[in-house]
């Protein structure tokens, strides 16, 4: 039954006195509102927290939760319903819950950029148009069933619309989730899937409009036609009329100044203009917040801070109330008999049929690979917010009775609820990749084999950029004929708030992680464009951004994943804390060391931790003044091969200097002063294969420092190695050697050094065991005084019970506009 349409028995003051002053709270409105909130999102909250192991979107609890506190369960008790949720309090309740939902509508409309549906490829155009076509088709067939039967008496021209609406409708915000969910949010099925799904919505919501318009209590049929006109009008008036205005507005908002607060509130009270000249013409106060969220400018800083102003009090809080709103009309009760459950069967299938059957049909005829067109069919079924927006339109507009309404959203639920687990047993996008182990999965073997090097820089925000493009040019090794690649992947965390799914809009459209290409100039991460476009132009050097959006819990997933599917030599992660100005550590995000500890220890290829204390200055240095110290401390061991290795290769820069330190432990020497407190197995023993081994490396070092010193003209005397051996007596001794070198730009040191010398290593702190006991007496200041920054590296070992990390990659890329020399 609905209880929205109960007459109030009285009106509801707004503020009680309280219950010493004998008054019932719950008689009050605010009171009573501010009870029923705090119920609401309990409720949805514990009912998301239990579904997320089954990785569905969180409007599917709120759904769920809005249908249990209506009629269907909690109100069943006329007790709870009548205390909670009395007939009297349902309008201050809708009227809140709509207010919200304008606002969010607003927001939804913002993450629709007109321009991208421009630039719709004919792939995702026709899989949207099948999409909308096909089950509309069959929303329609499947209204005349309903009408002969359930719903018979509603208005036939209305209830078709919306039963062709309803059925054919993919809600883009959940889609969006849902592909970010199971890490599919920037790949190729994707993108095709938002697209057809940004199509597909549009399209919608000019239908629903259509059916609102038939829905008017006018028995003339010029109402509707005028109704249609009017709002096709305002339409107009917003794009020639509003749009400049609000441009004008953005355009007084630059990068990196706050939004003042009367932009704000201007923007916000258009949106609820525009909500109330849409509601007079007669469509939807919906429609006038949805046009000025499409109209409104989608670059600069403008959308992002009101996005950001907005969106936590209006989905955290509001919308939730909606679904309650809902719930209260929805009651499962209604639907009794064989006929009603088997109508309910028929409307799931048609929905499904529809969707599933169209999309995957067009998909095969545009050579879509059959697992994707599955995934796109089920992808594409997707309902939710949208859906239910239509519901609970048509249920206010009498075009749905109570048993219909039930029926439509508990097929919401049901298409919504299916599509993860069906995208995830259809579409294995895990064989995929890389079959096997690649080679060259270390620099070492890289060097060794004379193929390309390719490195992997993962980086958080612009901070780190200054120190990776030095760290690149040092790495290029200007000597070689092969080529380096680069892949300069930013890491963003998705969070739920709706911004993510815009700031996946602009990595899709600009394929870039955090600039626009199109308009240079516009911010100032345009030097990050200079940057890696000035390296780009370099010979034999090839740099692609690329952006890897994932929640912090599997983001080193996507880093793993690109990383093999790339064949990347060693993947360059810059450390969880970075220096104050007065040389002191202050931690950047906690969050991001576990990102580095996992993937040391899932990753398919040598990871290195980059320690920064500003490598190189603040700004890229100019290849002809290029100029670096580099300290290689060598113990023993794999990990120190490695460092080792990568610091011959960037030996090969005419602008660096490296000093190469080996620590031989002599014959009084006393491992007894072991004080190591670190317990992540970093001092590996010191087998006979690893010292012959380690022997090699010295040899080959050796003679390459012998055909340098030969092969050296007078005009070439900058490049040079350096080899010294150190013989210790104690750990003081280590300490000793390493400050002669403290005014080095960079050490290279392994992770887990092998060899007695490293034992006896007293590390006083051990909150960072991921830096290994020499890492760590570097980055702290009481026993190595140095402002060096350090590269930590951890050499790639293969393992016989090594797994394969994630599902795929979650990461966009696109070349800069520049030839690269070598394709990677």
């Amino acid at each position: 039954m609905g209880t929205n349409g109960t007459t109030c028995s009285g009106t509801m003051k707004a503020t009680s006195n309280g219950v010493f002053q004998g008054d019932d709270p719950l008689h009050y409105a605010l009171p009573l509102l501010i009870l029923q909130i705090c119920i609401v999102l309990l409720l949805t909250r514990v009912l998301a927290f239990l579904l997320r192991p089954l990785r569905q979107p969180r409007v599917i609890a709120e759904i769920v939760g809005g249908i249990l506190l209506g009629p269907s369960a909690l109100g069943k008790s006329s007790k709870f319903l009548n205390t909670v949720f009395p007939a009297k309090s349902l309008t201050v309740l809708d009227t809140l819950a709509n207010l919200g939902l304008i606002f969010f509508l607003f927001l939804v409309g913002l993450e629709l950029d007109p321009k991208s549906l421009k630039r719709t490829g004919k792939k995702a155009l026709s899989i949207a148009l099948a999409g909308i076509t096909f089950p509309f088709i069959l929303g329609i067939g499947t209204s005349f069933v309903l009408r002969s039967s359930i719903a018979d008496g509603v208005s036939k021209a209305p209830f078709l619309v919306f039963m062709g609406v309803a059925l054919s409708i993919t809600a883009f915000p959940v889609l969006a989730r849902i592909l970010a969910e199971i890490k599919l949010l920037t790949t190729d099925i994707g993108k095709i899937a938002l697209s057809a799904a940004a199509v597909n919505d549009v399209a919608a919501w000019i239908l629903l409009a259509l059916a609102v318009a038939l829905s008017g209590d006018g028995n003339s049929p010029l109402t509707s036609l005028w109704v249609f006109l009017a709002g096709s009008g305002f339409v107009l008036f917003c794009i020639y009329a509003v749009q400049p205005g609000i441009k004008w507005i953005a355009k007084r908002c630059p990068e990196g100044e706050p939004v003042k607060e009367q932009y704000v509130c201007y923007t916000l009270g258009i949106v609820l203009a525009a909500s109330f000249v849409t509601d007079l013409i007669g469509i939807h106060a919906l429609f006038g917040a949805f046009v000025i969220g499409v109209i409104f400018p989608k670059e600069g800083n403008f959308a992002n801070s009101l996005v950001e102003k907005v969106e936590d009090l209006v989905s955290g809080l509001f919308l939730p109330l909606y679904f309650v709103s809902s719930g209260l009309k929805t009651d499962v009760a209604t639907i009794q008999g064989a006929q009603s459950w088997g109508l309910l069967v028929l409307v799931i299938f048609t929905a499904c049929f529809g969707k599933i059957v169209g999309t995957v049909g067009v998909s095969l005829y545009c050579k879509v690979p059959l697992d994707e067109s599955l995934a796109l069919g089920f992808l594409m079924n997707t309902k939710g917010l949208v859906e239910l927006i239509v519901l609970n339109i048509g249920k206010d507009r009498g075009v749905l009775n109570d048993q219909v309404f039930a029926i439509m959203v508990l097929m919401a639920i049901f298409t919504t609820f299916m599509t993860t687990p069906l995208v995830l047993a259809v579409y294995k996008p895990g064989k995929s990749t890389t079959k096997g182990t690649f080679k060259n999965q270390t620099v070492e073997e890289t060097n060794q084999s004379n193929k390309p090097l390719r490195l992997m820089f993962c980086f958080h925000s612009i901070m780190n950029i200054p120190t990776i493009v030095n760290l690149i040019e040092a790495s290029r090794g200007t000597n070689r004929k092969e080529s380096l690649s680069v892949y300069a992947m930013h890491l963003m965390e998705l969070s739920e708030r709706s911004s993510a799914i815009l700031m996946a809009h602009k990595v899709r459209k600009n394929g870039l992680p955090f600039w626009n290409k199109d308009k240079p100039g516009t911010s100032s991460s345009d030097m990050v464009v200079v940057a890696f476009e000035a390296f780009r132009r370099l010979s034999r050097v090839s740099v692609r951004p690329m952006t890897a959006i994932s929640a912090i819990s599997t983001i080193h997933e996507d880093i793993c994943r690109s990383a093999e599917r790339k064949s990347v030599g060693m993947v360059i992660l810059p450390f969880h804390k970075h220096v104050r100005l007065d040389r002191t550590w202050e931690t950047t995000r906690n969050d991001y060391r576990w990102i580095n500890k996992k993937v040391m220890d899932e990753s398919p290829c040598s990871v290195a931790i980059l320690v920064d204390r500003g490598l190189g200055g603040t700004t890229r240095v100019a290849s002809s003044d290029f100029s670096l110290a580099i300290t290689v401390l060598f113990f023993g061991g794999n990990d120190d091969r490695e460092a080792l290795a990568f610091a011959v290769r960037m030996a090969e820069h005419p602008g660096i200097t490296l000093n190469v330190v080996r620590f031989i432990p002599s014959e009084e020497f006393k491992p007894d002063n072991v004080k190591l407190e670190i317990t992540e197995d970093q001092v590996g023993s010191c087998s006979g294969e690893t010292r012959l081994t380690d022997i090699e490396a010295i040899t080959e070092l050796k003679a390459k420092i012998k055909e340098q010193e030969s092969s050296r003209s007078d005009s070439d005397t900058e490049s040079q190695i350096v080899y010294e051996e150190r013989i210790v007596k104690c750990q003081e001794g280590v300490c000793e050697a390493i400050k002669e070198y403290s005014r080095s730009n960079l050490f290279l040191v392994g992770k887990s050094p092998d060899g007695s010398v490293a034992s006896g290593l007293d590390v006083l702190r051990s909150d960072t065991p991921e830096l290994g006991p020499v890492g760590n007496l570097l980055t702290s200041s009481e026993s190595v005084s140095t402002v060096a920054s350090v590269l930590v590296v951890q050499q790639y070992v293969a393992r016989c019970d090594s797994h394969v990390v994630g599902v795929l990659k979650n990461v966009t890329e696109e070349e800069l506009p520049v030839k690269d020399t070598e394709s990677p």
